[in-house]
């Protein structure tokens, strides 16, 4: 087996969508979609199989996710049509300040693996709060799968292979003991065995004594050890003094459907913005590739995004004006601004009138009731940096708070960054679930969202054909900075020229790097039959199935 995928590797799948009724599961890993099925068959609900996939995924996918990360969470309850949102994300130590990193010589700008970008491990007290409130079966039975694949180890995928091999010869070999995640330094080879005893002591712990033996007991200890070690500041209070948050989730009208989003601090408010300004031209009326749509949907996500870094924080520190932001005559006012057939040189954020890498992954439980769901390290490993004996490495999640003391996201302690990670989904107009859906990938993901929905909502495309879409990424997204669209690989050469032509900065994406697209999962059920219908997208290792 080769240690490394060819550079032309091109994901081009092909796929049937999948159907099934008793319950589905869609991930990036399918020994994580296993574990979650399992769970179902056993009478789980979708919150008992999510947390089963979210920890198959920390064993399986540790180049992407992990219980040193946070999450966000929507759950739809079938008996009530309620969606809850779960803001499972971590907060900025207690020590760290803007001062503390101009004392360090770290202004204007912190590397992104820094020590110091550790902030508190959000994804625990997320698993544990939503198996509190929506799960059925004890926490012992749902996390013994992901312990297994931890003890007896796994066949690594192709793909999460290539990007480990790459983080074993860089990140994981910098990082304070990230040599832990490897096999005597090196990443595993595709098919290649990984056992991870650390991790499944981890997953045991916290199986038997909850969110307080990873935020309290030892791991904690651990935790704050190696980080103290390698230069950060993040100790045992900062990790007791954690909690997650439920929300009322967002939600927009959009076609005849809704739309539903978590609120900041995530960056889901940024899909609906987009969505909202599209909302005011017919799509469907121009073919999906072409540059006329393409335009419109470049020029909106500009606005969308110019809007987000002006008001996307922590609520607890700067609350956004949510309901003006999403009101449909402030999204006809940005509409107008975007011209046809030009790209705008300059784009600003608005000032709505007064009147939020990755995996993502999703479950639909027999009865109907619906997880959408999304963990992540961020950057891959994130810090590289390992607890020692817990086989699980901490986030740089802090890297995303702003060092300018005027931004509503400026870096404070106790306060929660701009968060990239959203999971995403959609009803009816009576409120009737339709289905979860998502794509990770950085700031990829609201744009992930608006295009995934764009196909579903406008298109009529089933799960797979939508995410099999070749998709678009501005890139890089900073305030005020020059925006770049990276053209996936399937979009017609005359199309991308078509797009220069209009004064677009493009750059073709083809390979492996086709990965800056996202990976995305969806599950549709038909409000009459209960039939589901999933895809899983064809850039990652992943696949959806139904329960047998």
């Amino acid at each position: 087996m080769n240690d490394l995928l060819p550079p032309n590797f091109d994901f081009n799948a092909r796929r049937s969508p999948v159907f099934g009724q008793q319950g589905m599961i869609a991930a990036s890993q399918p020994l994580a979609v296993a574990a979650g099925l399992e769970l179902l068959r056993q009478g789980g609900s979708a919150a008992d199989a999510a947390i089963a996939v979210a920890a198959a995924l920390n064993v399986t996918e540790p180049t992407s996710t992990g219980l040193g990360g946070d999450c966000f969470a929507l759950y739809y309850q079938a008996d009530t049509q309620q969606i809850s949102a779960l803001n499972g994300s971590g907060r900025a130590p207690a020590a760290l300040t803007l001062d503390r990193l101009q004392e360090a010589g770290l202004m204007p700008a912190w590397p992104p693996h820094h020590p110091l970008t550790i902030t508190v491990p959000g994804a625990c007290a997320g698993w544990c709060d939503l198996h509190e409130r929506f799960g059925r079966l004890p926490l012992t039975q749902v996390l013994a799968p992901a312990i297994h694949l931890a003890e007896q180890g796994f066949p690594v995928s192709p793909i999460t292979a290539y990007f480990w091999q790459r983080a074993a010869q860089g990140l994981l070999r910098q990082a304070c003991n990230g040599v832990e995640l490897t096999l005597d330094g090196r990443g595993p080879r595709p098919g290649e065995i990984f056992r991870n005893p650390g991790l499944a002591r981890t997953l045991r712990c916290i199986a038997e004594g909850g969110r307080q033996a990873f935020y309290q007991g030892e791991i904690a200890e651990a935790i704050a050890a190696i980080v103290r070690e390698a230069g950060g500041c993040l100790t045992q209070a900062d990790l007791a003094a954690h909690t997650s948050t439920w929300q009322t989730p967002l939600s927009l009208p959009y076609r005849q459907q809704q739309v539903w989003e978590c609120p900041p601090n995530g960056q889901g408010l940024a899909a609906l913005i987009a969505l909202n300004i599209l909302a005011n031209f017919d799509l469907s009326a121009l073919p999906p590739l072409s540059p006329a749509r393409l335009h419109l949907q470049i020029e909106a996500l500009r606005l969308a995004f110019a809007d987000a870094f002006a008001y996307i924080a922590d609520p607890a520190f700067a609350p956004a004006p949510l309901s003006e932001l999403l009101d449909a005559h402030y999204g006809a006012q940005r509409a107008r601004l975007i011209h046809p057939q030009r790209a705008l040189p300059e784009v600003t954020h608005g000032a709505p009138p007064a009147v939020s890498d990755t995996v993502y992954f999703c479950v639909v439980d027999g009865q109907g009731n619906a997880c959408s769901f999304i963990n992540s390290n961020y950057m891959g490993f994130g810090t590289g940096i390992v607890p020692r004996g817990y086989g699980f490495s901490l986030q740089n999640r802090g890297h995303n708070f702003s060092l300018d003391p005027t931004s509503v996201n400026a870096l404070a302690p106790g306060k929660r960054p701009y968060h990239t990670i959203i999971p995403a989904l959609l009803t009816d107009a009576t409120g009737q679930l339709l289905g979860p859906f998502g794509v990770m990938g950085g700031f990829m993901q609201p744009q992930g969202h608006v295009q995934v929905a764009i196909a579903l909502c406008d298109d009529h495309l089933d799960p797979q054909a939508a995410l099999e879409r070749p998709r678009f990424c501005l890139e890089p997204l900073q305030p005020n900075a020059p925006v770049t669209v990276a053209l996936e690989e399937g979009i017609p050469l005359p199309v991308m020229s078509a797009l220069a032509e209009m004064g677009h900065r493009i750059r073709p994406v083809s390979g492996l790097s086709r990965s800056l697209f996202g990976r995305g999962q969806i599950i549709l059920r038909d409000p009459q039959t209960g039939v589901l219908c999933g895809g899983s997208d064809p850039r990652a290792d992943g696949c959806a199935m139904p329960l047998g």
